[in-house]
């Protein structure tokens, strides 16, 4: 599937997930069982994605909260 846009307003629940998957398998390897960024501080994949998905927040803010502190989301 070829999302034009990540923006919430643009996209499905559904198609957040694959977005957030498809970025994930960037690393290379699948996040089952993997924790890699838990041990670098940023906490649980699952959780820290969760406001995305389910439209709370983007992706940008995310990652904003995520730089400006040390890689703690609150």
């Amino acid at each position: 599937m070829e999302i034009k846009s990540i923006l919430i307003k643009d996209t499905t629940r559904e198609e957040r997930i694959q977005i957030v998957a498809q970025g994930l398998n960037q690393c290379g390897g699948s996040c089952d069982f993997c924790s890699g960024c838990d041990n670098l501080g940023g906490g649980s994949v699952e959780a820290f994605y969760e406001p995305y998905i389910n439209g709370e927040k983007e992706l940008r803010q995310l990652n904003e909260e995520y730089v400006s502190n040390s890689g703690m989301v609150r």
